[in-house]
């Protein structure tokens, strides 16, 4: 299942732009994505989102590997079976993914503490 529909980033407004049509300077100078629509449908947060250490959705990019997903989301290559198993519906070889499948990274508990690290910095 592939979703090919884009956000839509018409109304972005970078702070970088000199003074805007109110006259008033934007401070910070951060892009505002405040109105950003997304043509995705919404996720609860239970399953990815903001600040969610439970499953999310992931799509694959060229290049990936379940072990390079594991490894920059839980910060261990070895998770990947963990990956492919919450997938198995998905993905029927680990070795064949393919860019934009939507796939769920599940939640890993790690050491008993009952939650997903944080994602990694990509």
């Amino acid at each position: 299942m592939t979703n090919d529909r884009k956000p839509d980033f018409s109304g972005v407004q970078s702070g970088a732009s000199s003074v805007p049509a109110d006259g008033v300077k934007p401070t910070g100078g951060k892009p505002d994505f405040s109105n950003v629509v997304s043509g995705a449908d919404s996720v609860p947060a239970a399953q990815g989102g903001a600040g969610s250490l439970g499953a999310r959705s992931y799509t694959i990019e060229k290049g990936d590997t379940l072990s390079a997903i594991a490894k920059r989301v839980y910060g261990k290559a070895s998770y990947w079976q963990r990956i492919f198993d919450a997938n198995r519906d998905t993905i029927d070889n680990p070795d064949r993914i393919f860019p934009g499948q939507v796939i769920t990274l599940p939640e890993i508990e790690e050491a008993g503490e009952g939650r997903a690290p944080p994602p990694a910095e990509a």
